[in-house]
């Protein structure tokens, strides 16, 4: 559990920490070019590379913390035999992907570590900058793993994912009933959705 939380807080710090130097880069670029006239070279391409890790980072974390979007209108009518199966295909095709990307991704880096290229206007070795496509869809195959074992073990039966339907019918309750009265569309809604 010790180790859990430790890869936890170290996942989302350097997702933290990509964020906030992507945007502290803009701004002072942003500030140097209309405020003083002048730019830096090398920080439109460092904000480039450090969004690109940052996303390619975070997609693992956002299947983790169910932020990709998902269409399972006709799924959730299936009995949970029929979701775990469902989801257990979609879970394989991804892992499918996952490795594909991986694969043209370990050619990709292989050359451009075999050819010697560097970055436009960073002294760095493109191989490294761009070595975030196999540790990006590395770390996603791992969660796609683990959604699997637990789809075979029965502890799950679809993807985790916010249900932004639900709650946007309970924040329009809010707004339009008080909290000792729920209206009848939300429950109707939410009874239909469970």
């Amino acid at each position: 559990m010790i180790i859990k939380n430790f890869i936890e807080r170290l996942e989302e710090g350097c997702i933290s920490a990509l964020l906030v130097a992507m945007t502290l880069l803009v701004f002072v670029e942003v500030v140097l070019r209309f405020g003083f006239g002048v730019g830096v070279m090398w920080i439109g391409e460092l904000t480039l590379t450090v969004s690109a890790w940052f996303v390619l980072f975070g997609m693992s974390y956002g299947l983790k913390i169910g932020a990709h979007i998902g269409v399972d209108a006709l799924v959730r009518l299936l009995p949970r035999t029929g979701r775990r199966i469902c989801t257990a295909i979609a879970v394989l095709i991804c892992l499918t992907y996952c490795g594909l990307i991986m694969y043209g991704g370990w050619v990709y880096v292989d050359k451009l570590h075999m050819i010697g290229l560097e970055m436009e206007d960073l002294p760095l070795p493109k191989w490294s900058v761009t070595s975030i496509l196999l540790f990006g869809f590395g770390l996603m195959a791992l969660r796609l793993l683990h959604l699997l074992w637990e789809i075979i073990s029965g502890t799950a039966d679809g993807f985790s994912r916010t249900d932004e339907v639900k709650e946007s019918l309970q924040l329009a309750d809010k707004e339009n009933t008080t909290l000792d009265r729920p209206s009848p569309k939300l429950n109707a809604a939410l009874a239909e959705g469970a």
